[in-house]
């Protein structure tokens, strides 16, 4: 699909100068790869999504991922130890 758009418009542009075709601000397309998650499903196991945002002013906020901590270490020493 995202193929024959950007084909169509390539094409426009090169016979016109410019393209008739609105543009847009972002896409987003659905791969799947792998088989069946489970039997029977129809789930793919490696499926992914990707976004292509072309327009920055559709972003409306992001976050920053935190720095990954060692959770066993951290449980040892933070919780309090009960006495027995």
């Amino acid at each position: 699909m995202h193929d024959k758009v950007f084909t169509k418009i390539q094409q426009e542009i090169s016979e016109n100068g410019f393209s008739k075709t609105k543009p847009f601000d972002s896409t987003r397309g659905t791969f799947t790869e792998g088989g069946p998650a489970f039997e029977g499903s129809d789930i793919q196991s490696k499926t992914h999504t990707q976004i292509c945002i072309r327009n920055l002013n559709c972003i409306q906020g992001f976050f920053l991922p935190r720095k990954e901590i060692d959770f066993n270490a951290w449980l040892t020493t933070a919780r309090p130890r009960i006495a027995a």
